[in-house]
């Protein structure tokens, strides 16, 4: 799950000298959920949360301002990615850099020799995230069919590589078993 919307402040680029970036903990998820609450139709539970976190692949974190929490997002480390399950940014502080710091600490944690991209999956009409991610240099690689069970509704397969779109094609490459299956039959 992936939002964004509008600014409330005059100087963002001043507001986000205060703002970090930390772990999540157990006594942040009164807001992570009032977050949650105001930016998905079909949000997830407290316990969704925390059935999430206790996976010993999930890491959760949070933008914190002023003691105040002001965006999130929980992630999971896979063997060559990091697949990005749930994203939002408080609605009162949207269009501030919020999603951009978060997602830029997303992609300080990849690495050519191990973790080459970032992959998440976007709603067919959350055309704000579709376009927040694509001017963070993401791009859509597949159209999963109704993706999502609550809705039946189409997603769009998005992922980020700073090392170029020749990785993202490669790795969707190696990921089709039918592909495999002809580089088998051609080699016998």
């Amino acid at each position: 799950m992936v939002t964004t919307g509008k600014t409330t402040s005059s100087n963002p680029s001043a507001w986000l000298c205060d703002m970090q970036i930390r772990w999540m903990i157990r006594r942040d998820m009164p807001e992570v959920l009032e977050i949650e609450k105001k930016s998905f139709e079909y949000s997830w539970s407290e316990e969704d949360f925390l059935n999430c976190l206790r996976q010993r692949n999930c890491i959760g974190m949070v933008a914190e301002h002023h003691e105040q929490i002001v965006g999130y997002m929980v992630y999971e480390l896979l063997k060559d990615q990091l697949h990005i399950l749930n994203f939002a940014v408080a609605p009162g502080h949207r269009r501030q850099g919020v999603g951009t710091r978060l997602m830029d600490k997303l992609v300080g944690k990849l690495a050519m020799q191990r973790r080459q991209e970032i992959t998440f999956e976007v709603r067919e009409t959350n055309l704000a995230a579709q376009l927040f991610f694509k001017s963070r240099g993401c791009q859509a690689v597949d159209v999963l069919r109704g993706h999502y069970v609550d809705t039946d509704e189409d997603a769009y397969q998005m992922a980020y590589s700073p090392f170029g779109s020749d990785v993202l094609r490669m790795d969707r490459e190696k990921k089709n078993r039918l592909a495999d299956w002809d580089d088998d039959r051609a080699a016998a």
